[in-house]
């Protein structure tokens, strides 16, 4: 599932491609959503939060959107040829006079007013992309995170209910960087608030790059610490990465870690 980085980066190329302009074309191929014609209306802004979008317009309207494991929007260049799956995947088409927007295998496409977006996101916890992020909102994710004290820290990383923005990858980096293991409690981690710091820092360091980095390098094999080493070494002690799915049944997802450099225990 792409992660907070990753939708912030997707917002920003649809906002550059319709945001204050009119929209010439409407094809939304979700059921529901069938006799929606947003011809005619104009694009305020799009922006995400947390993994969700956005989409503003200007009769008091916002499409939310959401990518889950597969979705992807794309932007072609009037004339140019749509690449990014089969026709029958596509579940939007906007267009203006200059560019398109095709959302492909999106798991989640509505319709809300603009003024009950809470609907679908009034849930999330603060977003570590929030432009005005501040200590009162890493003191919330602070709080949410120490409401669940036995909770597997891993687990709680994820839930985007406690602070929105952190995937697999952030989750396996961070618990590294706090040298406690994805299955340590939530009770016996250092330092929650020095941990959600650095969250919000490392996804502001990687909003704007195109390949993500943790370590500071940029060489591609070693611009993360321990996810996706299955079969490497720990970059900082050489130990043999190790990995395992951790979370409830349905939802789980697998995890990096060095058992060197972190402490606390490990899967069942």
């Amino acid at each position: 599932m792409p992660e907070g980085d990753t939708v912030y980066q997707t917002a920003a190329r649809l906002d550059d491609a319709l945001a204050g302009r009119e929209l010439t074309r409407s094809d939304l191929r979700v059921p529901r959503l069938a006799t929606v014609d947003l011809t005619g209306d104009v694009v305020e802004t799009v922006q995400s939060r947390g993994k969700h979008l956005l989409m503003r317009l200007d009769n008091g309207w916002t499409l939310h959107s959401h990518l889950r494991m597969e979705g992807s929007w794309r932007i072609f260049e009037a004339g140019e040829p749509w690449r990014g799956g089969p026709s029958h995947q596509i579940r939007a088409i906007l267009g203006t006079a200059a560019r398109t927007a095709v959302g492909y295998r999106l798991q989640v496409l509505e319709m809300l007013r603009t003024a009950e977006e809470h609907r679908a996101i009034g849930h999330l916890g603060p977003d570590l992309l929030d432009p005005a992020w501040s200590g009162p909102l890493a003191d919330e994710a602070v709080h949410r995170l120490r409401a669940a004290p036995e909770r597997p820290v891993g687990e709680a990383l994820l839930d985007q209910r406690n602070l929105a923005g952190i995937g697999n990858v952030y989750k396996s980096e961070l618990c590294f960087l706090s040298g406690v293991t994805p299955w340590t409690r939530v009770a016996e981690v250092p330092d929650l608030a020095r941990l959600v710091d650095r969250a919000h820092r490392l996804l502001v360091a990687n909003r704007d790059r195109p390949m993500r980095i943790t370590t500071g390098e940029t060489r591609p094999g070693r611009n993360l610490w321990v996810y996706g080493r299955k079969r490497g070494e720990c970059l900082r002690c050489g130990t043999p990465v190790r990995s395992a799915d951790q979370g409830p049944a349905g939802e789980k997802r697998v995890t990096y870690w060095c058992p060197r450099c972190q402490q606390g225990p490990g899967p069942a």
